[in-house]
């Protein structure tokens, strides 16, 4: 079992960090009470990303994140609505075994030609515990109000 520490009310894990790169940053989180640790991107220069293009950048670090735990990788909202430039995947999942560098997969979705600097903040994890699904195949599911209904089937409120 992980050893969770309360620090202002927030429970916090230790996770160990090794830096892969010389030029590559630290996690941090903005505030006390940010969920997201900034990750950064650890280049040697600007990386130019072209509308609709889709770019990998690096961070510099692996972890090793604690079993029961997830990493869950974010956009950075200063970036998709200032910049364009958001995670192609959305939400990036960095799991417990996983040994390697934690990378962006960062796209443009505007108009213009972006640029990712050195050092930049391109992204932020977010450590979740999960609960592991056991499948059971079934010939029924049990009867719910909503049934079958699908995207858009619960209506406005």
């Amino acid at each position: 079992m992980r050893k969770m520490k309360e620090h202002n009310s927030i429970t916090s894990v230790k996770i160990k960090l090794k830096k892969l790169r010389e030029n590559a940053g630290m996690p941090y989180y903005g505030t006390d009470f940010s969920a997201g640790a900034d990750l950064c991107a650890a280049v040697d220069e600007a990386i130019a990303i072209g509308p609709g293009e889709t770019v990998a950048v690096g961070t510099g670090i692996a972890l090793e994140i604690p079993t029961g735990l997830v990493g869950l990788v974010f956009g950075r909202s200063g970036l998709a609505s200032k910049r364009d430039l958001a995670p192609a995947n959305k939400v990036g999942v960095i799991d417990s075994d996983y040994r390697g560098e934690i990378t962006v997969m960062i796209h443009n979705h505007g108009k213009e030609r972006r640029e990712i600097i050195p050092g930049e903040r391109i992204a932020q994890i977010v450590f979740v515990p999960y609960i592991k699904g056991v499948f059971e195949e079934t010939d029924s599911l049990c009867e719910t109000k909503r049934g079958e209904g699908g995207f858009g089937s619960t209506g406005r409120k």
